[in-house]
């Protein structure tokens, strides 16, 4: 039986500059940073950057987000692209798709009273 997301892991050909991405999208260092791996710890959850694994071209997983234009932009800044713009999907949750200076999706989501913020 599935219980929770546990671990996305994602390609980094270029190891160097995902874990500068992540740092900087995250605010915070790896707890895990060796040539092999690096993984941020957000929340009980890993965020894991593998430099032998190629990158994927759909999203794999949704972070949550307190703010989502707010991230967005961060993001955009730090080298990510948008691969799909925000959109409501009902129920007062808003998501949206980005590429990491790697080529990697990685989604947001937000609830109501959060994307906007």
């Amino acid at each position: 039986m599935l219980k929770r997301l546990r671990s996305a892991i994602y390609g980094a050909p270029d190891l160097q500059k995902l874990r500068t991405f992540y740092a900087g999208l995250l605010d915070k260092a790896p707890y895990f940073d060796q040539p092999f791996y690096v993984g941020f710890d957000i929340d009980g959850f890993e965020l894991g950057l593998d430099p032998d694994a190629a990158p994927i071209g759909a999203a794999n997983a949704y972070w949550r987000v307190d703010a989502l234009a707010p991230t967005l932009a961060r993001a955009e800044g730090l080298g990510a692209t948008v691969a799909s713009a925000p959109r409501e999907v009902g129920g007062g949750i808003t998501m949206a798709i980005l590429r990491d200076p790697c080529g990697n999706h990685f989604g947001l989501i937000a609830e109501s009273g959060e994307a906007h913020a």
